[in-house]
């Protein structure tokens, strides 16, 4: 059942970014790790984001889905971590496209939280059955 909100909330999200690829992509190069050096992870995040997603609620094997909500929500929670309480950095998030006044901060790291949590969950399962 947190799979699913999980799933849903990833659809509905990457969804929200593909409305301005570009904004949001924009915006998630101010604090993305991996995009900062490698811009075109920018791009192909909605689309790894929906994928996750989409796979989630469609019941695709743990083994495809798994890694991708793992890989996308570690480097985004670290990212995250790093920019808003290490680096003590205002920023907005881009969570929900380029042109979002959410502030980075506790939500966006707990979306990648539960990012990290839904692709292990899915392992397990794949590994469990």
């Amino acid at each position: 059942m947190v799979v699913n909100f999980v799933a849903l909330s990833m659809t509905i999200l990457a969804i929200q970014k593909f409305r301005d690829l570009y904004g949001f992509t924009n915006s998630f190069i101010t604090y993305d790790l991996l995009a900062m050096h490698h811009v075109r992870y920018g791009y192909i995040y909605p689309f790894a984001e929906a994928f996750a997603g989409i796979g989630m609620l469609a019941g695709l094997s743990g083994f495809i889905i798994g890694p991708v909500s793992l890989f996308i929500g570690t480097v985004g929670a670290v990212s995250v971590f790093k920019a808003v309480y290490i680096d003590k950095r205002k920023l907005k998030c881009a969570c929900v496209g380029g042109d979002s006044n959410v502030p980075l901060g506790f939500v966006s790291l707990t979306e990648n939280l539960f990012m990290i949590a839904a692709g292990g969950w899915m392992l397990y399962s794949a590994v469990a059955l």
